[in-house]
């Protein structure tokens, strides 16, 4: 995969300084932690089927069992535990349950604890320093099944006027406090399926060196010893040949009835979970990525269902990515991306991102960074187009060029060993980048088309199993790739859709196989954030249908970068267009789309989303539903969707212009955050002249 370059040995050198037990945190948790010795504990609440579980578990590891409940509580007070809670009432009982936990001992066992003792935090504290917790995280309808047939009456707060719902509800905050590894459990899952799931968290957990990224140019994926983790492509952002990071073992396959159980969830529910899926535990903790994940899809979020699924007109359905801080679907990966980065970040280490933006993502990579709390580690240097900006750790540089230069000279840069290792070693400064090159940009896009599929079948659209197709307005493909994965998760999307403008790169190469830059100019459009001619993530694509031909990929983009040309061979073309199609939009036909769309439906699309619904329009066959991801709210386009509403006698204040717009539009609102932005630069520049 290539020798590391200065920045790079330099980080990898100060993670193994660093104790192995002085935290938790991912730069420490290169290391495989055997579970010789150590506790297996099944946590989970009442009726999870614990002590079942437990016994198959102990069972097939050829382990001793313990069930708290008959092994310890029972052994200690010499009485049912239901008549202990009976004789002292549930506030002293479970006092007197966690000081009996604390008393206990034992070491590789297979534990199940009660449903109660995540409660009683000095008990879990106690426990949880004896093994590896694992949290069993039934459907509570199951749950609520199972105890009515086993007619329990030994649970803390059962009393009359409490639901167990309520009980269920109020209890899961704990167990997702203290989870090490959490086992999703689809609905109606057996104990035996249950038991399945946790034998193979426990193999996942112990078997972390395997969970390692490779470069899309590597040339033997199998007889590479270097072993690099989440947290190394997090920092790195770009790997050392040149290439592009992608999971070794590709992503992790879930069955429908766990999907069933996601549909039921919120965003940042979904996206904890899915996350979980795809980040090992040892590089982030259960807890630290649970917290990371609702503070990025919280309040800052303009809907409280984040990325919400909008029936547009007959079979077409609008994914609304806008409603972030800066109007973007650039919100959904870079309010999450920046606390995995400062996160994986070892903590001697100064840290410089660099930016490639027309726009788009540099606002939303200065949100996103500038929530980061309690550190002053990170500069971010952006190249742009336009503009210029400057204030706390942020610097600008203003380019008279495209995106595609500002990319290029980003990855050059990456690639100057004596600029990386000045930095390292003089500065102690690591050089990475936000842009959808680095694979936590990329990820928690797989979260959105996840949520879109589950929305569709939580509102009945559609049932689960049954496919969609997803249209997108691409130019890096980030976008689209991240849909492929979600396909490779396991949801159920028949075609990705790619959607282009005049620049039209991405469609002519799935058209035609060949990806020609001779003699090619960007043409500037209305949709100026898939104005891209040469598509990094494209790089991804071909690596995932040559089923990880490394030497291909290499081949096909070293040719690119010295021929400005390539052709891929006539079966891959094939297995490409059986993944994807794609199709182009004038401008014309953009602005057309908007009034057209607006006239029929009141709704308002930007010109990104314009693009989509145009190209899904030819297309799109009309079997199944078919999911716009629309990228952008039209208040950041306002000149071009005054022009396609028709819109005469515009005023010259933008927050004038904005409050036009929505009142012509019946949906979607105008952005919360986009009105405030503009009222406050109004005033700041106001007082600048007084």
């Amino acid at each position: 995969m290539g020798l590391l370059n200065a920045s790079q040995l330099a980080l990898r050198t100060a993670r193994c300084y660093l104790s192995p037990f002085s935290s938790s945190k991912s730069w420490i948790s290169t290391r495989s932690i055997p579970l010789e010795g150590r506790n297996i504990l099944l946590m989970g609440p009442p009726g999870a089927g614990k002590t079942t579980v437990g016994r198959i578990v102990a069972h097939r590891l050829g382990l001793p069992v313990i069930d708290v409940d008959d092994d310890v509580l029972e052994m200690t007070w010499k009485m049912p535990v239901a008549a202990k809670l009976a004789s002292v009432g549930g506030e002293r009982f479970l006092e007197e349950e966690g000081q009996a936990l604390c008393n206990f001992s034992a070491s590789g066992c297979v534990v199940s604890l009660t449903g109660s003792n995540p409660l009683h935090s000095e008990a879990m504290q106690h426990v949880r320093q004896t093994g590896l917790v694992i949290y069993l995280d039934v459907d509570s309808e199951d749950i609520i099944q199972r105890l009515t047939r086993m007619k329990v009456n030994r649970i803390v707060g059962q009393e009359a006027g409490v639901s167990m719902r309520d009980i269920l509800k109020y209890r899961k905050q704990f167990y997702e406090k203290w989870l090490d590894v959490r086992v999703l459990c689809g609905t109606g899952d057996t104990v035996e399926e249950v038991a399945e799931k946790v034998l193979k968290a426990v193999e996942r957990y112990q078997n972390h060196a395997a969970e390692t990224y490779v470069s899309t140019r590597c040339a033997n994926v199998r007889s590479s010893n270097q072993k690099t983790h989440f947290s190394d492509v997090v920092v790195e952002g770009l790997a050392t040949d040149g290439g592009l990071y992608v999971p070794k073992n590709g992503f992790p396959r879930i069955d429908a009835r766990e999907w069933l159980r996601l549909a039921g969830m919120s965003y940042p529910e979904r996206a904890l979970v899915l996350l979980e899926k795809c980040i090992h535990p040892l590089d982030v903790c259960a807890l630290d990525l649970r917290t990371m994940a609702f503070k990025a899809y919280g309040s800052n979020f303009s809907s409280e269902a984040v990325a919400p699924v909008k029936h547009l007109n007959h079979n077409q359905y609008v994914q609304e990515l806008f409603h972030g801080p800066t109007a973007s679907f650039k919100d959904l990966a870079l309010q999450l991306m920046p606390q995995l980065f400062a996160y994986c970040l070892p903590p001697m280490c100064n840290y410089l991102i660099l930016v490639a933006t027309s726009g788009d993502t540099g606002s939303a990579v200065l949100s996103g960074f500038s929530r980061l709390s309690g550190t002053d580690r990170h500069r971010t240097g952006m190249l742009l187009q336009m503009t210029s900006y400057r204030e706390g750790n942020a610097r600008a540089v203003s380019v008279q060029s495209d995106f595609d230069f500002c990319q290029r000279t980003i990855k050059r840069m990456f690639g100057e060993s004596g600029l990386t290792g000045h930095l390292a070693v003089e500065y102690g400064t690591v050089l990475s980048t936000a842009n959808s090159i680095n694979w936590a940009r990329l990820l928690p896009q797989v979260v959105y088309h996840s949520s879109a599929y589950l929305d569709l079948c939580r509102d009945g659209v559609i049932k689960f199993g049954e496919p969609i197709d997803v249209c997108i307005p691409t130019g890096n493909f980030g976008n689209a790739m991240s849909a492929v994965y979600a396909k490779q998760m396991g949801i159920p999307i028949r075609k990705v859709i790619c959607a282009s403008n005049h620049n039209r790169i991405i469609t002519d190469f799935i058209t035609t196989g060949e990806y020609d830059l001779r003699g090619r100019t960007l043409m500037l459009s209305q949709s100026p954030a898939i104005d891209i001619l040469k598509s990094s993530n494209l790089e991804r694509f071909i690596y995932h249908v040559s089923d990880g031909d490394g030497c291909l990929v290499k081949d096909l983009f070293t040719r690119l970068d010295r021929q400005q040309h390539f052709q891929v061979p006539e079966p891959l073309l094939g297995r490409i267009q059986q993944e994807v199609l794609a199709g182009w939009c004038s401008e014309d036909d953009c602005l057309a789309a908007i009034q057209s769309v607006h006239r029929q439906t009141g709704y308002v699309m930007d010109t990104h989303t314009a693009v989509a619904k145009v190209v899904a329009d030819r297309l799109q066959d009309g079997l199944c539903p078919v999911v716009l991801c629309s990228t952008a709210h039209y208040g950041k386009f306002a000149p071009a969707v005054f022009k396609a509403l028709q819109i005469r006698n515009i005023p010259e204040d933008p927050v004038e212009q904005l409050r036009k717009l929505g009142s012509t539009a019946s949906r979607p609102e105008m952005h919360r955050d986009m009105m405030t932005c503009l009222r406050e630069s109004h005033k700041s520049d106001f007082k600048d002249i007084t």
